[in-house]
């Protein structure tokens, strides 16, 4: 995962970021409980999302602990956790696994490796636990990397792929709340995966690796309102699903995401990048 689906925090109350802080390190402790610290590297704040998602949806407050842990060694920690700690766990460690052997296989990086061979006994109990959600992660990683390979251009059909990735992860299980679940989860696919590519684009002109975005980056004078547009097309589609949701608890640490956080890298690399065309 790539981190940008994160609270704006200097808008949340200080309760609902202690909410949100305990839901994050209940996360972290999880990964490490069920994966070790290899498992607890692979932390990001994407899934939180879906974690505080998931509990308010399916009316679960969790666990609620207090922890001490390498970061915050004095001070213990409030952390809460659940079943759907658990399961993003899984669906992180499934997605960390398959990026280690993808990145091993086009660019031969050896630490790559490494890890993929620490995850690789639990991902088989993973695999073995959600075959088709396994399947479909699996696939769409295939589909991505072809992308790659064959320097695909069309921003909309490689950020698919990675859409359809999290549609799955975000439909937990089959019910009445499957197709809206789908929804948020495939366009806030598609936003992590064009926003990745946007935030990327000088990086990977200069070290000439592949990025969707580097013919409208080097030929389109609005760049920034290009991608702006796009993006915010993403966001509208997945909170249009997210309002349809009996979401109440934690609606407004979740609505702060959506509406806030998520554009909080975005601002960074614009007014960087503008700041840097101006001078």
């Amino acid at each position: 995962m790539f981190g940008y689906i994160a609270v704006n925090k200097p808008e949340l109350k200080f309760k609902e970021f202690d909410i949100y802080r305990s839901y994050y390190c209940g996360f972290c402790q999880t990964l490490k409980k069920d994966y070790g610290l290899s498992g607890q590297l692979t932390l990001s704040y994407d899934l939180t999302f879906l974690i505080i998602l998931l509990s308010d949806l399916y009316d679960d407050s969790g666990k609620i602990e207090k922890v001490r842990c390498m970061v915050h060694p004095t001070t213990k920690q409030t952390t809460c956790t659940n079943i759907y700690s658990k399961y993003a766990a899984d669906m992180n460690i499934l997605l960390a696994y398959y990026k280690c052997i993808d990145d091993w296989k086009d660019e031969r990086k050896l630490h790559m490796l490494a890890e993929s061979c620490l995850l690789s006994t639990d991902v088989k109990k993973i695999i073995s636990k959600y075959p088709r959600k396994a399947e479909i992660i699996r696939s769409n990683l295939d589909k991505i990397s072809e992308c790659e390979k064959n320097d695909e251009t069309n921003i909309d059909t490689v950020s698919g792929y990675f859409g359809e990735i999290m549609a799955e992860i975000f439909c937990y299980q089959d019910d009445i709340w499957a197709e809206n679940l789908r929804k948020m989860g495939f366009y806030l696919g598609k936003f992590i995966y064009i926003m990745d590519a946007y935030d990327d684009i000088e990086e990977d002109i200069e070290k000439k690796t592949y990025n969707p975005l580097k013919t409208v980056f080097l030929e389109n004078d609005d760049f920034e309102g290009y991608c702006y547009n796009i993006l915010r097309m993403m966001i509208a589609e997945c909170s249009r699903a997210f309002e349809m949701l009996p979401v109440v608890e934690n609606a407004e640490i979740l609505r702060n995401i959506l509406y806030g956080g998520v554009w909080t890298r975005r601002d960074i690399v614009h007014n960087k990048r503008t700041k840097t065309t101006k001078d």
